[in-house]
């Protein structure tokens, strides 16, 4: 029997220690990449806006000023309308969802330790709140995040004036193009989801109320947030809404259920493919993988960027296995 030996070159063992290294550093300076990252997603979204005001002689400096200026006050006056009365709701719905849940499944009160959710789902509940306070609370992701987002928009050919002098033209021209095709589907994707989420929400909103379901405004909020997070989103905003319309009555449980699928179906049929079109194009099972691995790595914010992280990822994989042929 002959013995086969296995030689690991020096170079070999160099190239590992050297890509562990850079997973630590990259791991180590995750924030500064999700600043980047949404950052970047910021600017691909607001560029037409900015390119549209130049196209009338406006010089790109004020463009990009007024662009920003707009899409902060609007983003910041519609968290402050909506968010403390939301809170408000949002608290007491899971405060009472357990005493809820036992009234509109009572079936299954022996099965479950509704004193246990009581105990921890208003945790739970403070925690996304302190997690949101704190995400707004951090002044540098905030303000890095806003200065990147404002530099992507007000430069032009980024990426041919950070990398001109370390690769070669033709590399830099490949770099740019990946780069603005990626900002393409990032902008693409950003203003679908905010669609999505605003007809989820108003559609929700009009059943809830027509059913006359408690906390109608926090339930169709909740939903509308979740539409972005594809797939599981829709079913875990459904089910407090069910528990809810069970605990008034079984028909209005039952009513809760065929309204959130005729939404989903609404979705799936006639909103998605007039507003996303194909701005994804990925697989179910990608999308859940890349939601759990998001998840896992950064929990809440991982699970909200997973998707234009896949988009990124793929896009700049496609689009340099194309140029280099």
């Amino acid at each position: 029997m002959t013995t086969q030996r296995i030689e690991i070159s020096s170079r070999t063992i160099v190239f590992t220690v050297f890509f562990l290294l850079a997973l630590g550093l990259l791991w180590q300076i995750k924030d500064l990449i999700f600043s980047l990252l949404i950052a970047f997603i910021i600017a691909g979204a607001l560029r037409p806006a900015v390119a549209t005001l130049e196209a009338v002689k406006l010089p790109r400096l004020i463009a990009s000023i007024v662009v920003y200026f707009l899409f902060l006050f609007a983003f910041f006056y519609i968290f402050t309308l909506i968010v403390p009365p939301l809170t408000g709701e949002l608290t007491t719905l899971f405060k009472t969802l357990p005493q809820i849940a036992s009234v509109g499944l009572p079936s299954v009160s022996s099965y479950i330790n509704f004193d246990f959710l009581s105990q921890n789902l208003p945790g739970l509940t403070n925690q996304t709140i302190e997690f949101i306070k704190g995400l707004f609370g951090n002044a540098i992701f905030i303000t890095s995040t806003l200065f990147f987002g404002f530099y992507f928009i007000l430069e032009k050919n980024l990426a041919e004036k950070l990398l001109g002098d370390l690769f070669e033209d033709i590399e830099v021209k490949k770099i740019a193009h990946i780069s603005e095709r990626a900002q393409k589907r990032m902008s693409s994707w950003f203003w679908g989801e905010v669609a999505l989420m605003f007809v989820v929400g108003i559609l929700t909103y009009i059943g809830l109320t027509l059913f006359q379901i408690k906390y109608a405004l926090a339930l169709a909020v909740l939903a509308g947030l979740l539409e972005v997070i594809p797939t599981l989103g829709p079913i875990i905003s459904a089910i407090p809404a069910v528990l809810i319309g069970a605990s008034q009555s079984p028909v209005s449980g039952l009513s809760m259920v065929a309204l959130y699928f005729i939404v989903q179906q609404l979705e799936n049929n006639l909103v998605v493919p007039l507003i996303m079109k194909k701005v994804t194009g990925l697989h179910p099972i990608t999308i859940l993988v890349a939601l759990i691995i998001g998840g896992k790595l950064a929990g809440i914010l991982g699970v909200i960027l997973a998707v234009p992280t896949t988009l990124l990822l793929e896009t700049v994989i496609v689009e340099w296995q194309r140029l280099s042929r």
